[in-house]
């Protein structure tokens, strides 16, 4: 069994920047690939970002490419997600998943374990 934690969501200008974290209990953290996937309001989750448990190799959405960063530390069970130049666009509540596996998949189902989420808005 796996709980997962996400924070530091909040409110920021268009350009700025935050970073989220995903903390992980449970289990063997450091030996699952963890993901990012997002929900904007009246549209469905999108995978935004991924990372196997040794870090190489970080998979993004292509809307997200070249402006977030996904990194882990697995000394603390925790995969954090830095978000720059955000753009309103990227307003949604954002989740970490795991399938206790150590592969990257961008789709949803493949998911079993989600935290509760954390809210992100861009203003313009």
């Amino acid at each position: 069994q796996v709980q997962l934690v996400e924070s530091g969501g909040g409110l920021v200008q268009a350009g700025g920047s935050l970073r989220l974290a995903c903390a992980a209990s449970g289990s063997t953290f450091v030996r699952y690939a963890m993901a990012w996937f997002r929900q904007a309001p009246g549209k469905e989750r999108e995978f935004v970002a991924g990372i196997t448990w040794t870090g190489g190799r970080p998979n993004y959405a292509d809307s997200v490419k070249g402006r977030f960063t996904i990194s882990r530390d697995n000394a603390k069970n925790t995969v954090y997600l830095q978000m720059n130049s955000l753009k309103p666009e990227d307003t949604a509540v954002y989740y970490c998943a795991t399938k206790g596996q150590n592969w990257v998949e961008r789709a949803e189902g493949y998911y079993n374990y989600w935290g509760q989420g954390t809210q992100v808005t861009v203003s313009s």
